[in-house]
């Protein structure tokens, strides 16, 4: 009925790498996240 294209392959090493990309991008957000959670801290201690 339906001609289902066949799907690609699955690259295991594409995988890892964006999967690698995208722990190293949240380690980023939620470092910078706790530097301005010090940084807050920091200028309510010194007031």
């Amino acid at each position: 009925m339906t001609d289902d294209p066949t799907p690609e392959p699955f690259d295991e090493a594409e995988y890892r790498r964006r999967q690698r990309s995208r722990a190293n991008l949240m380690a980023w957000i939620l470092g910078g996240l706790a530097l301005l959670f010090f940084l807050i801290t920091m200028a309510r201690m010194v007031r």
